[in-house]
């Protein structure tokens, strides 16, 4: 609500709602964009998990289908967002663009105070997030400070933390915690991959916003171009249902999405490198006048659908990639860390995020606004799509040589996997002793010198 840019707010021409400067206007906008990042994350870390723990005991082909449906509605309403309120943004008021978010949200507050009995979920004990970051703080402590322990045949780095080589934490929180940092690799290869994603907002928002947006007299606002990339998601899910269907027909449960990931991420670079070519292919045509936001812009007059490519192929990458990292998440970790695990995953997707941001700050420093300027027809920025674009190859061939670790998605696995724990064993072993114990005392055939 304090996001209003509150110029186009007035009770008349004569009368002004609000006597701000500038710099005040800036610094209320920025406290609102920090506010509504904080809820963002809180939103995307929670909903989906708390969502999908009613799925905890069904298959990866339910769990698959899940998160492609539960994407899938998520990306319809941005596609109504995108069309209508950023029309009204830029067309009709500005503050119309802010009010309409800000009553939603109030709306939705109200509806889940409402249900809040029935969205309460208490995740089985034994694990935390201060947990997991503790088992892992004090094994590289204890591996910095006891570095001889490491020849003593301990598989695994966190093994140091095991009570049973002298640390604070039980074989259950060790094991976990393992099974979790096992995914960090899978995780850290999405960081690039985000940051692709969040050319939309930057590079091809330029690239938009420096083309001919009149299509038939009327201005298309520069976000509906969002909706190019949407539409690829809202086609390939029930297509990508129909093949899941067909994969998962028989008994075969084991088969692993790490294969759309590695294709969506494909996709993700072409898109980068088309973006590169549709910059170049942009500049050869003549400048003309637009007006946008009141202000009027001298822009390429290329049709903004010649960029239409880049878009489908960042939306195609969005479908194969997003649906499968969270099924890889939720799935191949216990169930007491299955939220840790959604968690760690929003938290290397924004940084991402940050990552996109650090590149084109320094792609702007380092060049002195060559790869990314202030003008955009008097730069090179296809030169920074084509640099994104061989880092982001270089990262799905790097993605593709680790994929093998993800491919087993069996129930039978993740069960074995708790069925392994040192803890459980010890108590299967002892529970067998005492029921040999008692087979001893109860037998007629030995005598008390056999007993003893």
């Amino acid at each position: 609500v304090v996001a209003f840019p509150f110029e186009d707010i007035y009770i008349d021409k004569r009368h002004i709602l609000h006597t701000l400067s500038k710099r005040e206007q800036k610094i209320i906008f920025y406290f609102a964009l920090l506010t509504a990042s904080l809820g963002i994350g809180g939103i995307r870390a929670i909903v989906c998990p708390l969502s999908a723990y009613n799925l905890e005991d069904r298959g990866p082909k339910e769990l698959l289908s899940f998160f492609n449906w539960f994407y899938w509605l998520i990306n319809l309403n941005s596609a109504v967002v995108f069309v209508s309120i950023s029309y009204i943004q830029q067309s009709v008021a500005r503050n119309l663009g802010f009010l309409i978010p800000f009553v939603s949200v109030v709306m939705a507050m109200i509806t889940i105070h409402m249900v809040r009995g029935e969205m309460i979920y208490k995740p089985k004990t034994g694990s935390s997030l201060l947990m997991t970051f503790g088992v892992i703080a004090s094994a590289l402590k204890m591996c910095c400070v006891r570095y001889r322990y490491l020849s003593r045949g301990m598989a695994n780095w966190l093994d140091h933390t095991k009570e049973n080589y002298g640390g604070q934490y039980s074989e259950t929180q060790v094991e976990s915690t393992k099974s979790l940092a096992r995914l960090f690799p899978l995780f850290a290869f999405q960081i690039l991959y985000r940051t692709c994603v969040m050319q939309i907002p930057s590079g091809y928002y330029l690239q938009t916003m420096n083309s001919n947006l009149n299509f038939s007299g009327f201005v298309l606002p520069v976000a509906a171009m969002n909706v190019i990339s949407i539409v690829p998601l809202l086609i390939l899910v029930p297509i990508l249902e129909c093949i899941n269907s067909c994969l998962f027909s028989f008994k075969d449960t084991g088969r692993s999405p790490t294969i759309y990931i590695v294709v969506g991420q494909f996709s993700a670079t072409l898109s980068v490198m088309v973006a590169g070519f549709s910059e170049i292919h942009r500049k050869h045509f003549p400048q003309v006048e637009q007006m946008l936001s009141e202000e009027v812009l001298l822009v390429s007059s290329m049709p903004c659908f010649h960029l239409a490519p880049q878009y489908i192929l960042l939306g195609v990458a969005e479908a194969l990639v997003t649906p499968s990292c969270s099924l890889l998440s939720f799935r191949l970790v216990p169930e007491r860390i299955r939220g840790i695990s959604m968690h760690f995953l929003t938290l290397f997707n924004g940084a991402g995020c940050f990552m996109g941001a650090f590149f084109v700050q320094t792609a702007h420093a380092g060049t002195q606004g060559n790869w990314f300027p202030h003008l955009l027809h008097e730069g090179k920025l296809e030169r920074f799509f084509f640099f994104l674009a061989s880092l982001m190859m270089v990262n799905t061939l790097g993605f593709w040589t680790i994929a093998h670790r993800y491919n087993n998605l069996n129930q039978e696995y993740i069960s074995e996997f708790r069925g392994s724990l040192p803890e459980e064993k010890l108590l299967k072993h002892e529970k067998a002793i005492k029921c040999y114990d008692s087979v001893l005392e109860s037998s007629p055939i030995l005598s008390p010198m056999e007993k003893t």
